[in-house]
């Protein structure tokens, strides 16, 4: 599909690109609220600040959904490494007494593990990535659940402020940047260069050539030398650690942990790169369009707060962009490969 693109009339070229119909759609949403909630704080540097915060965690964990969706594949499980990452991190400070730093290389290892169980079972096994991940969903989600009940006795635990070299994690992963009045969470740092990595990944480098070759046609790219299979389970090992860093961002912020943090993470993620401009099919897509879809998202989900709206709409607004967004990717991908 990149390709193809490649060698078409310029105007065609920018029409097609996948992040197009999100960047309308991020307009259309932050003017909606703007109307409707801009006196009630919406456009505020406050708001502002909001919104951001909630589209940044999720954007970071949308840049690797993006690669490995565009790459044909589904990642499940992200949600419960989230929350499985979270604990292990301040079950090892707080309860064993580890440096903080230790129990993050920790972390880190225990999601590369886990994007290479996901990524070796789907590519050995054929089975559908969405199966696997599922299952794999349930397996780190129960057994963050049981370890954790059998070492604390509780599903939550704090005191991770206390814990050697929590001030320079603080500072690193949940500190702040001044923004005029308010202040911006340093995640935003983290979800505007995971975008920039994963976009220059996808548009300069071989293996971005080789991600859309997967998706698109993994035959044919087979056929050409591409190492599919190698692709797709470095691809898996990338949202798990997008998802073990989202993980650790959330209990160095909170100072804690709760084993259910991250649910419904990974149906977010695939929504805002849906939104964003993804094909659910792969081998068509950009980390962009899901960092706009992300920031729809936290537009969205703080918009209807500062409107009055019941929370209980949020699901509603988020079910109908996902529908529009399909319909308006089918229709923008026919429409760039006519002629």
């Amino acid at each position: 599909m990149e390709e193809r693109l490649r060698h078409t009339h310029p105007l065609r070229r920018i029409l097609a690109r996948p992040e197009l119909g999100a960047l309308g759609g991020a307009v259309a949403v932050w003017a909606f609220f703007a109307i409707i909630a801009g006196d009630q704080g919406f456009l505020s540097l406050r708001g502002t600040a909001t919104y951001l915060e909630v589209a940044a965690e999720l954007g970071i964990l949308a840049a690797a959904v993006a690669l490995l969706m565009i790459g044909g594949e589904f990642d499940l499980s992200v949600g419960s490494i989230i929350g499985a990452s979270g604990m292990l991190l301040t079950v090892l400070a707080v309860q064993f007494g580890w440096n903080i730093w230790l129990a993050f290389v920790a972390v880190m290892a225990f999601a590369v593990l886990a994007g290479l169980f996901n990524g070796i079972m789907v590519v050995k096994t054929g089975l559908p990535s969405f199966i696997v991940t599922l299952a794999t969903l349930f397996v780190f989600r129960g057994a963050t659940i049981a370890i954790t009940r059998l070492v604390t006795g509780r599903t939550q635990l704090g005191g991770l402020q206390e814990v050697p070299g929590y001030s320079a994690a603080r500072w690193l992963f949940a500190g702040e940047i001044p923004f005029g009045s308010a202040e911006l969470p340093v995640s935003i740092i983290w979800w505007i260069v995971l975008t920039a990595l994963a976009t220059w990944i996808l548009l300069r480098t071989p293996f971005g050539n080789w991600i859309f070759g997967a998706g698109g046609d993994a035959r044919s790219a087979s056929s050409v030398g591409v190492p599919v299979p190698r692709v797709k389970v470095l691809l898996f090992v990338g949202t798990a650690l997008a998802a073990a860093l989202v993980g650790v961002i959330q209990s160095v912020g909170f100072n804690g942990a709760d084993v259910l943090r991250g649910e419904l993470r990974e149906f977010f993620a695939i929504i805002v790169v849906v939104i964003g401009g993804t094909l659910l099919t792969g081998g068509y897509g950009s980390a962009i369009g899901a960092a706009i879809g992300a920031l729809i998202f936290g537009m969205v989900r703080q918009g209807i707060v500062f409107a009055g709206v019941d929370a209980d709409w949020f699901q509603v607004f988020l079910g109908a962009m996902l529908l529009i967004a399909v319909l308006v990717n089918h229709w923008v991908r026919r429409r760039a490969l006519k002629g």
